[in-house]
């Protein structure tokens, strides 16, 4: 029964997916406008934000009407059948409305508070990752069928390329940019991307050795930290504490206790 309820999620999952993802990129207007803003004057929220979240709840709730929500643009709904899904409509806003690729759709299904399914889909990469606890990570792209993913073999920290993010209130900035310079001769090299989901996936693809931020949400994180793990990759927060908002990290194997540590060290 739960392996029957875990592939309809995911296929419920994949579809609105999809749907949101199609939307976003073909519907993007010349003109795009910004709605709001988030944290601050420079983090926003488009039209389309708005739009694909209503684009997917709508189709869940249609589906699936008893189940719950936690949307980064406003759904919030507490359900009454153990499901609750985390949406973040639209990962990597401004990347969106600078016309940038690297932004995703990224839906979490949860199981009485437990990631179960988790799919990202980045549109303008023509990939979508998915997995269901237990049953490993996959993706789909410009490769013939689903390939299964597997996290990098593990590298030296001083060999590892390492992602990051920075928070868009400047004072967080400030000291994230701070724990960034002191990282950097440690390790291969850093990169920003611009959306937490796709990062985290990029892990558990083998095309980073691991991905760290700081003040991330759970719509965030919630469908890429699920994906990182499935792939073999080792996710958490502060040592001895799970991915919160107050730090996410993935990274392989070998590189995720060191890595962590240095952290920890630099105030991260």
């Amino acid at each position: 029964m739960t392996d029957a309820l875990h592939t309809e999620l995911l296929q419920l999952a994949l579809q609105a997916a999809r749907r949101a993802g199609d939307l976003l990129r073909d519907g993007r207007p010349a003109d795009l406008a910004v709605a709001a803003t988030k944290s601050s004057p420079v983090d926003v929220v488009t039209e389309m934000d708005l739009a694909a979240e209503k684009a997917i709840t709508d189709l869940i709730a249609d589906r699936r009407p008893d189940d719950g929500f936690l949307g980064e643009e406003g759904s919030s709904f507490e359900g009454t059948s153990g499901i609750r899904w985390v949406i973040d409509p639209l990962d990597g806003t401004v990347n969106y409305l600078y016309g940038l690729p690297t932004w995703a759709v990224s839906i979490a299904a949860e199981q009485d508070g437990q990631a179960v399914v988790g799919v990202v889909a980045a549109p303008m990469r023509g990939e979508t990752f998915h997995a269901v606890r237990g049953r490993g990570a996959w993706a789909t792209g410009a490769w013939a069928g689903e390939r299964k993913l597997s996290c990098r073999p593990t590298a030296p920290l001083d060999q590892a390329l390492v992602a990051t993010g920075f928070s868009y209130v400047a004072e967080v900035r400030t000291e994230q940019a701070e724990v960034a310079r002191r990282l950097l001769p440690l390790v291969r090299d850093i990169r920003r991307g611009g959306s937490a989901a796709i990062e985290l996936c990029d892990v558990a693809a083998g095309r980073l050795d691991g991905y760290y931020e700081r003040g991330l949400n759970p719509w965030d994180y919630t469908a890429g930290d699920l994906i990182a793990r499935e792939a073999g990759a080792l996710t958490g927060g502060h040592p001895g504490r799970p991915v919160s908002p107050e730090l996410t990290l993935a990274a392989t194997p070998g590189v995720f206790a060191p890595l962590q540590q240095l952290l920890e060290d630099f105030g991260a």
